[in-house]
């Protein structure tokens, strides 16, 4: 799991989430909540490619919320391994938000991490 969140303003464009997601060294970021009755979204790169330069869109002319995912899929960091898996595969997603008991983000977890972490060292 990645401990460490980078978060995006919705109104950003995606050219400023490419060259966040570029600094960082990262393939995703989570999408900030609007207000507090709403939900967090998350854009990866993937959406990235299938959404805008599949489609030949200008980045700076598309704003994240056009493109990102939300709600964000979510898993109770107190979720075993094996049932975080199956959620991921059921959605036919390749990562998570992480969150604590009180909903706040604590990380990300992708369907790698939580595999590889089954086999013994």
């Amino acid at each position: 799991m990645s401990g460490q969140v980078h978060t995006i303003d919705g109104m950003a464009t995606v050219a400023e989430a490419m060259a966040t997601m570029r600094r960082l060294q990262i393939s995703s970021l989570v999408v900030d909540r609007r207000h507090d009755d709403d939900e967090l979204g998350l854009i990866t790169v993937s959406d990235l490619a299938r959404e805008v330069v599949a489609h030949d869109r200008a980045p700076a002319r598309v704003n994240v919320y056009e493109v990102m995912s939300k709600p964000a899929l979510t898993i109770r960091s107190s979720m075993l391994v094996r049932y975080a898996v199956r959620l991921l595969v059921q959605f036919g997603v390749s990562r998570a938000l992480v969150v604590d008991d009180a909903g706040a983000p604590c990380g990300l977890v992708t369907l790698r991490d939580l595999v590889l972490g089954l086999t013994p060292e």
